[in-house]
Formats: C-alpha cells, structure tokens, sequence
C-alpha cells in the first residue's frame, strides 16, 4: 500500500516542471507620476503590457515611441500591482502636444514588490512603539538611507544604525496610505530585537488587496495565481471604452481564461430533466470533485486491490496442505440420533417376554 502512494508520488514529482512567466518576470516600475489625474501609484505599480502585447523588451524608447504613435488617441496599459499581485488594464488619452504619458519608468522585476516586511506584533515601549508602528497592517517597504537585499536586508541595515535614527517606508493596508516613519533602533530598551517588533516575511507576508477592492469569491483564488499565463493574456480586449470618463476596466472584464479551475462548482449547468414517459429513477447525488483527486482515489484502489491478491497468493502458497488421518485411535462415540430399527424391534420383544 505504502509502496504505491511512493510510486504516485514520485511520478507526481517527475512531472512537476517549473513554469515559466513569460511576460511575467519584469516590466517597467512606475517610480515618479506627474500626472495626478492619472490613477498610477509610484512603486506598487509595474507597466507589463502595452496595446495588447507584453513588453519583453528592457529598452524605454520602444515603450516611449508606441506611446507617441498613440497621440491624439488613447493607449492601453496593463498595469501589475503589488498591492494584491494583480493585472488590471488602464485606457490612458495620450495629449497630442506634449505626446508623454508623465510617468518615470524603470526596467525592474517584479519580485522588488515581494520584499517586504510585516510587521506582526509590537510590544508597549519598544522602538517600534515609540516610532508609530502598527501591528499586522504595517508593512515595512524599504529606506531613503539604503537598499534592502533579501530577506536578512533590513537586518543587516539597521544593525548599522544602533543608537541612530533610520528613516523607514511604511506602508498601512487598513488606510491604503504610505508614510515615512523615523525609529531609532536599540538593544537596550528591555525587550528582543533592535527594532522591538516581529517582522513577517515571505510568500504569506505580501501585500495585500486594499480592504476597498471586492474580495474574491470561493474558488476563484489559487495560490500563485495566473502563473502560466502572460500579460497579454490578461488583457485580450483592448478596445477603448465607449464612455471616456471610465478609465479603469477591471482584469476580470477582460475575459478569463476558459480554464475549468476557474468556474466554481456551483454554477455548473446540470442536464435536463429527462423527458417522456421514462420512470424516474433514484440516482446518487453526484460529486464535484477535481480530475487529479478521482484519478488518485482510483489509482489507490487499483493498487491496494492488487497489494490484497499478491498477499492472498502468497499466504496460499506458505500453507502446508492438513496432514493425512492416522490409522486405528480409539473407537469414536456413535452420532447422535434415534437407534437403528433392529434394535428398536429387539427392545420391543424383550419388553414382550416380561409382560
């Protein structure tokens, strides 16, 4: 049994490839916005598409001249958000004087957005309490004094600034604010850490959605979501909207994928009612379950079918045949039951000579 699950797993592990993220892996950091009608947040926001087509491409003339070839219309941006990890597609009029969108790019990836810190709990009267730290809606983005590497980055910084103040991006998820906020790491303050918090970091540490965005109905969420799919896949239709005063059109408008995993069980259609004068018959209420779990209920059942058979064999071949009677013993009682009719007829004569 236990063989069979090693075997399954094993070929589950054979198969697994990394995927690959096409359109994905960078894109074009928004660092500077000029143009406060414009809805681009600096730093959250990566430019990954353009007019339908992933950018691939690091060079920013190409980008600057596809948006000058727009002049006097409007271009179609797909714009990926730290905040949620999400695409979404943005209609921009492009001026025909100044032919320039407002925007300070820069080539970067996309894995920037995922270093970040969380900060979890903060005890009374440390530095991060006497800084204005938040617990579990703050999040540490990086500092004016320096570049944060990796997850030991922020570590390493303000080892270098004990007893100094360090000055800190923060950003709240309860206000959909980011501020700047000075603390003065110490060892001395009664409590763990130079900072006094506990910082979260990793993949369940990103940033989240704005609490003013929909959450996502049940089975419409995976983990590492859209990762096989490009950027241009996220944004089919790119036509401008009929209305110019609806500049946002939302990733999910855009058309989805036909993917079966992103249909809740719910709504699908079941068959009609048969018709006829064919009786109805009692039928078990069907499952909606995934193809992977049936396959591997079944390919379970198969093997422990066969587990079973090769150990009935082999118990049936280990045993002996039962040994032959012996020869003479003592006599065996007679069955039980009535006496032959011999005797009865003997036992009746006797009972005649008394009388």
């Amino acid at each position: 049994m236990f063989n069979a699950l090693n075997r399954y797993l094993s070929r589950l592990d054979g198969d697994a490839r990394p995927q690959q993220r096409d359109g994905h892996g960078y894109g074009f950091q928004v660092l500077r916005n000029t143009n406060l009608e414009l809805g681009v947040e600096p730093w959250f926001d990566f430019i990954v598409g353009i007019n339908g087509r992933a950018i691939e491409n690091p060079d920013l003339r190409l980008f600057a001249q596809e948006v000058r070839n727009c002049a006097g219309g409007s271009v179609a941006l797909a714009l990926w958000s730290a905040k949620g990890q999400r695409t979404r597609v943005m209609h921009i009029p492009v001026p025909v004087d100044t032919r320039s969108l407002g925007l300070s790019l820069q080539w970067t990836p996309l894995s920037v957005a995922t270093n970040v810190w969380h900060v979890l709990d903060v005890p009374a009267n440390s530095p991060a309490d006497h800084a204005g730290l938040l617990p579990y809606s703050d999040y540490i983005l990086g500092t004016p004094d320096g570049v944060l590497h990796g997850e030991s980055g922020l570590g390493e910084l303000v080892d270098d600034y004990i007893g100094r103040p360090l000055k800190l991006w923060v950003y709240n998820n309860e206000y959909n604010v980011t501020r700047e906020v000075e603390i003065v790491p110490s060892r001395e303050w009664g409590g763990e850490g130079a900072l006094g918090c506990v910082l979260g970091y990793g993949a369940l540490h990103r940033l989240p959605a704005p609490l003013s965005e929909p959450v996502d109905a049940p089975g419409e969420t995976m983990f590492d979501g859209d990762t096989g799919n490009t950027a241009a896949d996220q944004f089919t239709t790119l036509a401008p909207p009929s209305d110019p005063s609806s500049m946002f059109v939302p990733a999910e408008a855009g058309g989805r994928s036909a993917s079966p995993f992103l249909v809740p069980a719910q709504i699908v259609g079941t068959p009609p009612p048969p018709t006829g004068n064919t009786p109805l018959r009692s039928k078990k209420k069907e499952r909606h379950g995934h193809a992977p779990n049936r396959m591997m209920d079944d390919y379970l059942a198969e093997e422990e079918k066969k587990s079973r058979e090769l150990d009935g064999n082999i118990a049936a071949s280990k045993t002996p045949p039962p040994p032959p009677p012996k020869a003479g013993g003592p006599p065996r009682a007679p069955p039980p039951g009535p006496p032959p009719k011999a005797e009865q007829k003997a036992a009746s004569e006797d009972d005649d000579d008394v009388d």
